[in-house]
């Protein structure tokens, strides 16, 4: 067993950017801090640095001490990380007495469902759809913005990008959006030189223009969160979903397809109990108890 006041650390990792709490078992949270991108996967070293920079900001608003660290415990939920050579790499680059990398998804569900059986759609920058049945948790998709990641933030940029090319060709009528977003960008030209130097967090910056101007009535806004919706749908129903059971939508970006979703999906709707932060601190505190 622990001893009650080892230093606990979570990190919640995502491609925008991170999130950290530190902690003890016996006092909870004692303080959060955010830091840069954390997609372990596209940008290693930098996630790495990121990540310890936000940590020892935390250590120091928590009024601990950075001597701490190698007697930590920690757990880390970062999106990229789902493969097992990924995880044992950031496990040996990060400082931590302790420490276990998994995927974003993980945490995510700890947080959002706690021990309860449910469902979550849990969308930011990339995509989390996951069940969690009798303690075991199964999820579709989300395997990264170059195949997968339908509905998320990054996701809905460049659909929206993609049609503004299309309408630039003529193959699809404009619509208000479009053309804001055409201006914006110098036309087609413009387009086509930020999506050369784009990542998944720069697609990610136009969801919510995506989301007003869909509520707004925008034709082309409206198409791309219907067959973002359309997908959500499907992820779930291929999970085992039926009408009545519980779904939790979580992230920044998951709650806004709300409206969009059928009403057998949303007719058992359950705000999150918490985010993946919390759930990476759980997951923490339970990795210190096995001593």
């Amino acid at each position: 067993m622990s001893r009650p006041d080892t230093l606990l650390i979570a990190v919640d990792g995502g491609g925008t950017g991170c999130r950290v709490a530190v902690g003890t078992a016996k006092d909870g949270v004692l303080a959060e801090t955010r830091g840069g991108s954390a997609n372990i996967s596209t940008n290693f070293d930098d996630t790495v640095d990121n990540i310890t920079k936000a940590v020892s900001q935390a250590i120091a608003a928590a009024g601990l001490s950075d001597a701490d660290l190698g007697t930590s415990t920690a757990h880390l939920g970062l999106a990229g990380a789902d493969l097992e050579t990924i995880q044992q790499r950031a496990q040996q680059a990060l400082p931590y007495g302790t420490c276990r990398v998994s995927g974003d998804r993980q945490t995510t569900v700890a947080g959002v469902l706690g021990d309860a059986d449910g469902y979550v759609v849990a969308l930011g920058t990339g995509t989390i759809i996951a069940r969690q049945h009798g303690g075991k948790v199964r999820t579709v998709g989300g395997w990264g913005f170059q195949l997968s990641d339908q509905a998320s933030g990054a996701w809905l940029g460049r659909s929206l990008l993609t049609r503004v090319l299309m309408v630039d060709d003529g193959i699809v009528p404009t619509s208000p959006l479009a053309r804001t977003v055409s201006d914006s960008l110098g036309g087609l030209q413009g387009v086509f030189a930020f999506s050369n130097r784009a990542v998944p967090r720069d697609y990610a910056e136009f969801a919510p223009d995506v989301f007003k101007s869909g509520a707004q009535g925008d034709a082309i806004a409206q198409e791309i969160l219907r067959e973002g919706a359309a997908f959500i749908e499907k992820g779930l129903s291929a999970l085992g979903f039926i009408p009545g059971d519980v779904l939790s939508l979580a992230g920044g970006v998951g709650p806004h397809f709300e409206p969009y979703l059928s009403a057998e999906f949303t007719q058992s709707l359950r705000a999150p109990r918490g985010n993946a932060l919390q759930g990476a601190f759980t997951l923490a505190r339970q990795l210190a108890a096995q001593g």
